[in-house]
Order: structure tokens, then sequence, then C-alpha cells
């Protein structure tokens, strides 16, 4: 599954996220992309100061702190609509 984190470069609330992320992705099937949101007005406009922000596309699984249960339901309904897709 793949996620979008929503980050500043100068975050340390960021900063922790990835690290949580990558720890995560130890026993985790699932990769992630930082985009800044200082590089894009659009994107900072959007989301403003809610970041950390982790995305599954278009919904949002949680901001401001790694919360593990919630990273878990996410990939379990990813897992969830890829056998739907297939069935």
């Amino acid at each position: 599954m793949h996620f979008t984190l929503y980050s500043r470069s100068y975050c340390h609330l960021c900063h922790d996220m990835i690290a949580a992320l990558e720890s995560a992705r130890a026993t985790r099937d699932f990769r992630f992309d930082v985009v800044d949101v200082e590089d894009s007005p659009d994107l900072e406009a959007r989301f403003g100061v809610k970041v950390p922000l982790l995305m599954a596309g278009e919904h949002e699984v949680f901001h401001y702190h790694y919360q593990e249960a919630l990273l878990d339901a996410a990939l379990q309904q990813g897992s969830q609509d890829r056998a739907a897709r297939t069935a």
C-alpha cells in the first residue's frame, strides 16, 4: 500500500513521524512518499498547519502524531479493497 506524508522540512513532529513510519515498515508492507507542503502554494493552502499528515489517497489516516492502530486499520482496509477489486 502507498501513503503520502505531507510535512515541512523544519517540523520536528514531521521528523518524528518519518522515523516512526520507517520503523513500522520493518513489520508492515507499505511505502510512503514525503511531500513538503511549502513547495506548493496549493498544498500550503489546503493543509496549513495540519502537518505531519498521513494520507491514503484522499483519505486522512492521522495527523500530528503517529498512531499505530490507525496505520494498521488503513493497511487492513487497503488489503480488503484490493481483494474486492480482484474478486
